[in-house]
């Protein structure tokens, strides 16, 4: 007997291509009714009700009732972390039109890993964080520098607050369209919640790409020496 857990059993659910779709648009952190799932996976509500049973099932997805509505999202961080790490080792999408080309850039730009920011603002926010001294790199870890500390005050960021959370505070996610290690953890998600506090940052509608306001170009250049073309 096979005393191991069953990992074909996850295997086989994220191997369906849906169901793979809905877990990806689920990355935005957001929670969704199934009918915008299905819409943002290209099958049918039905069908996208049968496969978000099996997740809710398997613990990859969970879901929140309102009254009549169900509303579904990424079961947790470790999930999460799973699909973007998938992402990473897979081939490229095909490009067939150029709403799917402008989709798929705006997506490398800016975007959301589950609740911290990715793409390229991402890594140039971790890599400002890491060159300002903020941040030192150390293992599969990053790591607040006494700088860091004064800094996070001043952009009021409360770590003793942050590190309560009952999760990793500031661990390195591979990014899967920059190949290069981002900030993530509750400091991640932290400071994403701050830039769209700051109104630098906004969610786009069924996509989890990020765009970046007229303050946001000015804050991003006067507090991280970031450039936005």
């Amino acid at each position: 007997m096979n005393p191991n857990p069953n990992i074909s059993q996850i295997a086989s659910l994220v191997s369906d291509a849906s169901r793979a779709a809905i877990l990806t648009a689920l990355l935005d952190g957001r929670y969704h009714p199934a009918g915008e799932l299905a819409h943002m996976a290209n099958i049918k509500p039905q069908t996208a009700s049968f496969h978000l049973s099996k997740m809710v099932t398997a613990n990859l997805v969970t879901v929140e009732k309102q009254g009549r509505h169900r509303y579904y999202g990424i079961a947790n961080q470790e999930v999460a972390q799973i699909m973007e790490t998938l992402l990473s080792i897979s081939p490229p999408v095909e490009i067939r039109s150029l709403n799917q080309a402008l989709e798929h850039k705006a997506i490398r730009h800016a975007r959301t890993c589950y609740d911290h920011l990715a793409g390229s603002l991402g890594i140039q926010l971790t890599d400002s964080l890491l060159s300002a001294g903020v941040l030192s790199d150390v293992g599969d870890q990053f790591t607040v520098t006494e700088k860091g500390v004064a800094f996070f005050q001043t952009f009021q960021i409360d770590l003793g607050r942050v590190k309560k959370k009952r999760r990793s505070f500031t661990h390195r996610c591979l990014d899967w369209s920059e190949r290069r290690h981002h900030l993530a953890g509750a400091l991640g998600h932290a400071l994403l919640e701050r830039l769209l506090e700051l109104a630098w940052i906004q969610r786009m509608p069924k996509t989890r790409a990020i765009s970046i306001t007229p303050e946001g170009k000015r804050g991003l250049k006067e507090t991280f020496h970031i450039d936005i073309e």
